[in-house]
């Protein structure tokens, strides 16, 4: 089973560009990506076809990679991410925030 971290590891391995633009990027580059996951969602809710979630898959792939490579590049581990947004989800289940608008909620 892979754990993030060691998909980060491995990700980081496949990582070519120059570590000086790291930000500009690596930022751009998961806006690109998380657009053409939307993208391909919106052509199936426009009723063009039907919805390919092996295609989706493959992008959220590619966003999967974008966030890794982005987090390795400001030095912080993935389960650190992974294991903050779920203790973040629980503390607003608990205060019932779930739902709203606004980081501190």
């Amino acid at each position: 089973m892979m754990t993030f971290d060691n998909y980060q590891s491995v990700a980081h391995s496949t990582a070519i560009y120059p570590p000086e633009n790291g930000l500009q990027y690596l930022v751009t580059g998961l806006a690109g990506e998380a657009g053409e996951v939307a993208g391909k969602a919106a052509k199936y809710f426009r009723g063009d076809k039907e919805l390919d979630k092996s295609a989706l898959a493959a992008e959220l792939g590619d966003v999967l990679w974008f966030v890794s490579e982005l987090a390795f590049h400001l030095g912080v581990p993935m389960s650190e991410i992974a294991e903050g947004n779920v203790a973040k989800l629980a503390k607003r289940k608990a205060m019932g925030t779930l739902k709203g608008d606004g980081d501190n909620r």
